[in-house]
């Protein structure tokens, strides 16, 4: 239509006709807003506080330093590589366990009986409370003297245990914690993937005489891959980043022995607790190039199964 044409038209209708132009501006346009706003501006101010000795108060003049604040984290064995080591043995006892456990409770589920929309229901009970009275409510039932799981161990005589007030056993502790409250949505997830499944794999494979282990090995499994590298995914990056859990049983510092102080933990220390803002960004910026690092691994692995 030529712009004299154009001219000859109604407002209302020249707006219809440049928005369906351009309906796919306007369609992504928000999120393109709400993505510079709440995710690219924080992270480029995080970047370029990293790159200098910010601390003490935000309104305190600032130096660029260059690469000094990344340089002290690297060679941080102290505090810095721990919190590494805690932040990736955290996440992958967490996953293991949730993706096995996920997996049995979605093949446990898939076919219907009597009663599973109440077993469902209790299932996903632990998805409906936050993180931080997660955490509160076990570092109770933890607690070494009143908790209710030492009383249950005294019933079979097996003495107290320090369960969170022991270093050695802090991690692993709040690890289960963290398997108890996110397995249900893994296991959600598998079993969307199971009833999306078709029966004439299973049939095919009953009639050639394979056993319920053979067919989910060999015929399950298999097609259930997308599903499960989406599930590895999704909950692999939330158990990298995760924080309330830890925080809200041993508070500052990950402990006074610093034995669930995970990066976050320790970036979250390094901002709040000691005011080192440049520290803690190059430190943040790290951990960001870290889960960038996994996502591309993971990706990788799926495109070459897939091919």
């Amino acid at each position: 239509m030529t712009a004299h044409q154009t001219r000859g038209l109604g407002a209302g209708e020249r707006f219809s006709r440049w928005a369906d132009r351009h309906r796919k501006w306007l369609f992504a346009g928000p999120a393109i807003v709400f993505t510079t706003l709440l995710l690219i501006i924080p992270l480029a101010w995080t970047l370029f506080l990293s790159f200098t000795d910010a601390k003490r108060s935000v309104r305190r003049d600032f130096d660029f330093i260059g690469a000094g604040n990344y340089v002290e984290a690297l060679t941080d064995t102290e505090r810095f590589w721990p919190a590494v080591w805690r932040t990736f043995a955290f996440t992958a006892g967490a996953l293991t366990f949730e993706l096995i456990l996920g997996m049995i409770i979605a093949l446990l589920l898939w076919k219907p009986f009597r009663g599973q929309g109440v077993v469902r229901t209790v299932v996903l009970l632990p998805l409906v409370a936050t993180p931080v009275a997660v955490g509160m409510m076990w570092r109770l039932l933890f607690e070494p003297n009143i908790g209710f799981v030492n009383e249950m161990l005294s019933w079979v005589g097996i003495p107290p245990q320090p369960w969170l007030a022991d270093p050695a056993t802090s991690l692993a502790t709040l690890t289960f914690v963290d398997i108890w409250q996110w397995t249900p949505m893994v296991a959600l997830i598998l079993l969307a993937g199971l009833t999306s499944l078709s029966d004439e794999p299973q049939e095919a494979a009953r009639v050639d005489g394979a056993n319920g282990w053979q067919r989910f090995w060999y015929v399950t499994a298999p097609l259930m891959r997308p599903v499960i590298i989406a599930a590895v995914l999704l909950r692999g990056i939330d158990a990298l980043k995760t924080f309330d859990i830890l925080y809200a049983t041993k508070g500052k510092g990950g402990g006074a022995f610093h034995d669930v102080e995970t990066l976050n933990v320790y970036a979250y220390g390094l901002s709040f607790d000691y005011n080192e803002y440049g520290l803690a960004s190059a430190v943040l910026i790290i951990f960001f190039l870290i889960i960038l690092a996994v996502i591309w691994v993971l990706q990788m692995q799926r495109k070459a199964k897939e091919s």
